[in-house]
């Protein structure tokens, strides 16, 4: 481990979604006191400094990068430089390089500071109108369709409004994903958070992925997007009981006429379905209310 000879740091700061009003005083002297910032995307950075008015070293450390540059910059915080980080909106840290590079100092024994900020998922929350008291945050919905399914599975229980970072090119597809799994939901869209343009759209699952499937043929979605979806609720049980005795209903028709004994119709109902066995006897008898 490098001696520590002065008192370096790594500083997070956070910089805004797309106003630049939202450019905290701490996070604006943080970037004009460093010693140089890190960037996830240079070019990015630096219009944002030139827009604050800060003349400042610019390094790329971004996914590509960081790995191979992650200790070099911990032991650099431990020779005693100020080092900032920004990511390109938000807070570094939060779905992007920043966590691996926190890691990378804490373990070598380096000061991090955190400066609090605009972080899109917590914005998205508030903005999506969900009743939630609490949230899940996914960061990247996953691109392949078997792992959506494996995780929209193990979420599909949690009393919790479910959060998604997701980009344009992909938000039809995701959309038609969470409409297929939750077709009792509603979810929120929000879109371009704190710019000019912003966007929240609130529907029901099913009209959201249709909207925003009409939106992409007519080429109109842009924009950095969140998608912000209902948790479990006792009224999705309610119209899911409602559908799993009806569909129960329709089987025990089909096996009767074939003529299977009452008794194992019920046991297959009670599987199939997972009706409790008073219930799912009564529907194999036809006598249930």
């Amino acid at each position: 481990m490098v001696e520590q000879t002065r008192s370096g740091k790594l500083i997070i700061c956070p910089t805004p979604l797309g106003n630049l009003g939202d450019m905290t005083l701490r996070s604006r002297d943080a970037l004009a006191s460093a010693d140089v910032v890190c960037a996830e995307d240079t070019r990015v950075t630096g219009k944002l400094l030139a827009a604050l008015g800060i003349k400042k070293r610019l390094e790329r450390l971004d996914e590509a990068t960081l790995a191979a540059r992650a200790d070099a910059v911990a032991s650099r915080v431990l020779a005693g430089e100020v080092i900032a980080y920004c990511s390109d909106a938000g807070m570094p840290g939060v779905s992007d390089p920043g966590m691996r590079l926190v890691k990378a100092v804490r373990d070598a024994g380096g000061t991090v500071e955190v400066l609090p900020g605009p972080v899109a998922a917590a914005t998205a929350y508030v903005a999506s109108g969900t009743q939630n008291t609490s949230f899940y945050f996914g960061g990247f919905f996953p691109r392949k369709d078997a792992q959506r399914h494996t995780l929209l599975q193990s979420l599909a229980a949690l009393d919790a409004a479910l959060i998604f970072y997701e980009s344009p090119k992909r938000v039809v597809s995701a959309l038609a994903c969470l409409a297929q799994a939750f077709p009792y939901r509603e979810a929120a869209v929000c879109r371009e958070l704190t710019k000019l343009h912003e966007e929240i759209v609130r529907m029901p699952l099913a009209d959201l992925a249709q909207t925003f499937a009409d939106r992409e043929a007519q080429g109109q979605i842009k924009g950095e997007i969140v998608l912000v979806v209902d948790g479990h609720s006792d009224a999705e049980d309610d119209v899911a009981q409602a559908n799993a005795q009806q569909s129960a209903r329709e089987v025990a028709a089909e096996l009767r006429a074939q003529g299977m004994r009452k008794k194992e119709i019920a046991k297959q109902l009670a599987e199939q379905f997972g009706l409790a066995r008073n219930e799912a006897y009564a529907i194999a008898l036809g006598d249930e209310a």
